[in-house]
């Protein structure tokens, strides 16, 4: 008997079923166990070996700027690690419906083109070579491994799915902050050269995959339906939410690029400056779980959007930002700040679906649209350091999409999809 029903009602065969109250989604979700909570393991080795990946970038362009391209522009260089992310994004508008409709065996394929493209970029010598397969290929294989892996543990939890969310999330904090050091040691301090310092990290991403892949599992049968679900974003909430998103992730990208280029023009030493980054992702970690686990009390819009207003707000700050130790400690504080974006963002897809089913192709058709924000964001940024006015114009720009995407989530997008503002929902 349904919660609908009341004694004075039975039931009658072959009459029409009322529908369950929304309420009643909670016990379809395990909420924990060890499955639920190896998915969401996985999940953390999966982005330490994608998106922390992505974020050793900062190695590469300094190592290419002086070796392999040097006849190429920083800019030119740079487009290399632009176009990485944006594949990664753009892929999970594929990669999120191929794990609805054929659960989790769709990431062993693009696995193995990953760790393919991570042997052969250590072979290669060429700009075009970089871009196809450093840039592209490489983007678009990392794309179709994570998206599967980001949808399947909101499969499993409804509750704790802002804290399920942020451990997975934050494998990427510590690939952000291992695979950049491990990488600079090998190429600045031992004898292994190019090809065997990339090998090195290949063989240790083969090994951290070799044992996260497996345990991702889907929950819920496929969905049978279309492979997209363009009426999704006739939902004004799901499409607003987007919205905001997109210019979030727009001034959130410049300063991870040009932190170490900032603190290097503040007189820091090119060693120190390095080190920017994986301050930044160190921070990073706790602000990718800590407001993930508060989503789940405070509301999962409400955490996404507070991370984007305070990024924002911390961004127009960074161009009064002077002295070795006030950009260390600026470092810290966007890391953890910035973070939360991450996981929010994810978190926030991911709560939009009505049906679990549908979660996949909801968070791939999101992130495949946010995916414009890093190809451009940088790009601009780079621009606008060139002017007159140079990191300052940086900074305004960065902070103002940010604070705007974020306050467009909690004043526009949240009441769109049927919640007050200043409701924990």
């Amino acid at each position: 008997m349904s919660e609908s029903q009341t004694p004075s009602e039975p039931h009658v065969p072959g009459a029409a079923e009322k529908p369950q109250p929304e309420a009643t989604l909670d016990d379809k979700f395990p909420e924990g166990g060890s499955r639920a909570w190896g998915v969401a393991l996985g999940n953390a080795g999966v982005t330490f070996c994608t998106l922390g990946y992505v974020n050793s970038w900062g190695v590469y362009q300094a190592y290419y700027q002086v070796n392999q391209l040097r006849d190429e522009s920083s800019s030119a260089i740079a487009w290399i690690g632009s176009l990485q992310p944006f594949f990664m994004f753009a892929a999970s508008l594929v990669g999120g419906p191929l794990f609805d409709r054929y659960g989790a065996k769709v990431i062993y394929p693009p696995t193995v083109v990953y760790i393919f493209t991570l042997f052969i970029t250590s072979v290669c010598k060429e700009y075009y070579q970089f871009i196809l397969c450093q840039g592209i290929l490489g983007g678009i294989a990392q794309g179709l491994i994570m998206a599967p892996a980001l949808a399947a543990t909101p499969q499993y939890f409804n509750k704790k799915r802002g804290a399920a969310m942020g451990i997975a999330i934050a494998g990427s904090s510590l690939g952000g902050v291992i695979l950049p050091i491990a990488l600079n040691r090998m190429l600045t301090t031992t004898d292994l050269g190019f090809g065997w310092s990339v090998r090195v990290i290949a063989f240790l991403i083969t090994g951290v995959l070799l044992v996260s892949v497996p345990p991702i599992r889907a929950r819920i049968p496929p969905r049978e339906s279309n492979f997209l679900l363009p009426r999704a974003f006739k939902e004004l909430g799901y499409t607003s939410l987007i919205f905001g998103a997109f210019f979030v992730f727009l001034g959130m990208w410049p300063p991870l690029f040009y932190i170490p280029s900032y603190g290097i023009a503040q007189g820091m030493t090119p060693t120190l400056a390095f080190y920017l980054s994986s301050i930044l992702n160190a921070a990073s970690f706790p602000g990718r779980v800590i407001p993930a686990i508060l989503s789940d009390k405070f509301g999962k819009t409400n955490t996404f959007a507070a991370a984007g207003v305070a990024t924002g707000i911390l961004t127009l700050c960074w161009q009064r930002v002077e002295g070795n130790a006030a950009v260390i400690v600026f470092a810290a504080l966007y890391g953890f700040v910035s973070g939360a974006i991450i996981s929010g963002g994810t978190v926030a897809l991911a709560s939009t679906p009505a049906d679990p089913k549908d979660i996949g192709t909801y968070m791939g058709m999101g992130m495949g649209v946010v995916s414009i924000s890093p190809l451009i964001g940088p790009p601009i940024s780079g621009a606008l350091e060139d002017t007159a006015q140079g990191f300052k114009a940086v900074s305004i720009f960065a902070g103002t999409v940010t604070l705007f995407g974020g306050l467009f989530v909690l004043l526009v997008s949240k009441p769109l999809g049927g919640r007050r503002i200043l409701s924990y929902e």
